[in-house]
């Protein structure tokens, strides 16, 4: 093979070679072996939607079957925000605490817009402080 030949050749082989990897490549240079970061969720409704509304249904009135998730919507208990503080951050029953999944900051905004929405008017809003203060006081479990 002459020189032109060869570089040819070689110039082919790096196309072969690189076209099924370029094929391979997400859009937007996701590089993570495939994984895409999805936004943090910030604001109350944001964090409602991507983590209470699973169990609490998206209308907030929850639901029954293999349990019971209790309604949100047109709750009393929401009424005073000691109560949805210290079940949110430490749990009741089947829920799970979410002190260390969620900040404080998420807590608070997700029960301010829970005790602002559906049927809920507690206007009154929940701050990260009020979270900080009341997140680790263990609630008293019903036996």
């Amino acid at each position: 093979m002459n020189t032109l030949h060869k570089s040819l050749a070689a110039g082919l082989l790096v196309a072969l070679v690189a076209i099924p990897a370029a094929a391979q490549a997400p859009p937007g240079g996701d590089t993570g072996g495939g994984i895409t970061r999805i936004a943090k969720p910030v604001t109350g409704e944001q964090v409602y939607k991507s983590v209470c509304a699973a169990c609490h249904m998206q209308d907030a009135k929850g639901g029954t079957g293999a349990g019971t998730i209790p309604a949100l919507a047109s709750n009393p208990k929401l009424a005073g925000a000691a109560y949805p503080i210290v079940i949110v951050a430490g749990g009741k029953g089947g829920m799970p605490g979410f002190a260390g999944t969620l900040s404080n900051a998420q807590m608070a905004a997700a029960i301010t817009y829970v005790r602002t929405n559906f049927g809920n008017n507690y206007p009154k809003p929940v701050t990260e402080a009020d979270v900080a203060k009341l997140a680790h006081i263990p609630h008293a479990e019903a036996h």
